[in-house]
């Protein structure tokens, strides 16, 4: 599953309809005194969060969305309809910044918050409101006032259980289409994956969300390579899973792993901590002696290993075991339940 992660919108509420100047005509009542009806009050536009949406694909083809002004005010005390309101639905991590100044307006990440971004305008008062003892007849009338209107960006960060980094050419792409039904492109060669990939580990009567994080490269958190438009999106993964290219030379290994974990330090003191598990991948291509060397330097590092080979298959049904126990046992992490 493809993911576009920022997005730029332009938002309008609609204006306040006009207040009416009228004036009470029947037969036998000469004088029958102002009776312009209101204005409606226009709609206001909503920013609400689904969990049904995954992507801000929709906002590539529509950057505008304006709620419905209020109508006129009429005679016979007739006042306007209030214009209707207008929700716009956005994925669950969606963080709204005020595209002017960069402020965060806010942070939507529980299914069905709602945001109000752009306020209606009021309904102009119809002349009846200004009659008077001394001016029975008043020939005045508010306009409707211009409702809100602005620019918002929009920044996805993924809410997934699990997330899968590691250096371009890990195989982090080819293990999620072993974890999950996702089918994202594979190739032999660094940054194949350009957007993060979805994909859902069934586990029993659960369901994980995995998310696998292009490539990190030396200098990421500063912007190099695919940099921090994509780091943003480990902030809200709960357990970080470091896939590493066991084939590799056995330092080259533990050096890839420590450039990693020091990206993840230099973007959030906190990021480090979140890998729990280093899926030693491609052993089909290792020896037995080599593989037994990278466990026990990883356990001296104080982090748990599971061997797997994305491309055959071996050892994946030992790691789905893997992060099922440590999501489980994560403090107040619920796996989501399937739909």
């Amino acid at each position: 599953m493809a993911l576009v992660d920022e997005a730029k919108l332009h938002v309008k509420a609609g204006d306040g309809g006009d207040g009416c100047v009228s004036f009470r005509r029947e037969k036998y009542v000469p004088r029958g005194g102002p009776d312009g009806g209101d204005g409606g009050d226009g709609g206001s536009v909503f920013l609400e969060a689904s969990a049904r949406l995954r992507s801000l694909i929709d906002f590539r083809f529509r950057a505008h969305f304006a709620a419905e002004r209020g109508a006129h005010g009429r005679g016979k005390s007739q006042h306007g309809r209030r214009g209707r309101d207008l929700v716009v639905a956005v994925p669950l991590g969606s963080l709204i910044r005020d595209a002017a100044s960069g402020e965060v307006v806010a942070d939507l990440v529980t299914d069905g918050q709602r945001l109000l971004v752009a306020r209606g305008g009021r309904g102009g008062r119809g002349n009846g409101h200004f009659a008077t003892p001394t001016n029975r007849a008043p020939r005045r009338a508010d306009k409707g006032t211009a409702a809100e209107e602005r620019w918002l960006t929009i920044e996805l960060k993924l809410l997934a259980d699990v997330g899968l980094i590691g250096l371009p050419n890990a195989g982090k792409s080819t293990l999620l289409s072993r974890l999950s039904a996702a089918n994202p492109k594979v190739a032999p060669y660094p940054f194949t994956t350009l957007e993060p990939q979805l994909g859902a580990l069934h586990l029993d009567d659960r369901l994980c969300i995995l998310a696998d994080i292009p490539g990190l490269v030396a200098g990421a958190h500063q912007g190099v390579g695919l940099g921090i438009a994509f780091l943003r999106h480990i902030e809200r993964t709960s357990l970080l899973v470091q896939v590493v290219d066991a084939s590799l030379e056995h330092e080259e290994v533990l050096a890839g792993f420590r450039a990693v974990q020091e990206e993840l330090a230099c973007y959030r003191p906190d990021l480090p901590a979140r890998v729990r598990l280093v899926a030693l991948n491609k052993i089909d291509l290792v020896a037995a002696e080599g593989l037994h060397l990278l466990e026990l330097a990883f356990d001296r590092l104080g982090v748990p290993t599971v061997p797997v080979s994305g491309m055959c298959g071996q050892g994946v049904e030992g790691l789905k075991l893997a992060i099922g126990q440590l999501v489980a046992a994560a403090t107040g992490i619920e796996p989501r339940q399937e739909a």
